[in-house]
């Protein structure tokens, strides 16, 4: 087997894991459910990810795109912040690396744990950054930026994980936007 055909290989098995975590959860999965659905050996789950928690970790690697939002006025932040919060929740559903972390978390604490540091790091600090840095004063983007990253993880939650119907794409990007700018307002 080539280092082309493992890599995608490897690609393939992720991708598979990633939908049926995101559709069914961390405890409904096993290793031999995905390679079935990947086409592969349960033993190529082993080799490559080490077992389930293995693949369950990589197929959990989230990037979000947060600091994309901030060029730009904090006048104007609420709407791209929604823009790209819609953007990912309407895009590849089921496959988002987010919503397993999201749906997984109730049920594996190092999950819950993953995903609120990987929030910190990735949402909640550059926010407070960027306000901050919009000239409020620290303690007033702190609070901020958690009001914040405290409505669109529960709006999250209760859209992708509760799976409640909250409007359509447009609909929903005009409230959030609004609510986000109330909230980094003031």
């Amino acid at each position: 087997m080539t280092v082309r055909d493992a890599a995608a290989t490897r690609q393939r098995i992720l991708e598979h894991a990633r939908r049926r975590f995101a559709r069914h959860g961390y405890a409904a999965i096993t290793v031999k459910g995905v390679a079935d659905a990947a086409g592969v050996s349960p033993n190529l789950i082993t080799r490559y990810f080490g077992g389930k928690d293995g693949l369950f970790l990589a197929a959990t690697r989230v990037e979000l795109p947060v600091s994309d939002s901030f060029d730009g006025d904090r006048s104007t932040l609420g709407a791209r912040l929604a823009a790209s919060i819609v953007r990912r929740w309407f895009g590849a559903p089921g496959e988002d690396p987010l919503l397993v972390l999201q749906r997984a978390a109730g049920e594996r604490p190092e999950a819950a744990e993953a995903l609120a540091s990987f929030l910190d790091a990735n949402s909640l600090e550059p926010l407070h950054h960027h306000l901050r840095d919009s000239g409020l004063d620290d303690a007033s983007a702190r609070g901020r930026a958690a009001a914040i990253d405290a409505f669109v993880l529960g709006v999250s939650t209760r859209r992708r994980v509760l799976r409640a119907e909250l409007g359509e794409p447009a609909a929903l990007e005009a409230w959030l936007g609004a609510t986000i700018q109330r909230l980094a307002d003031g």
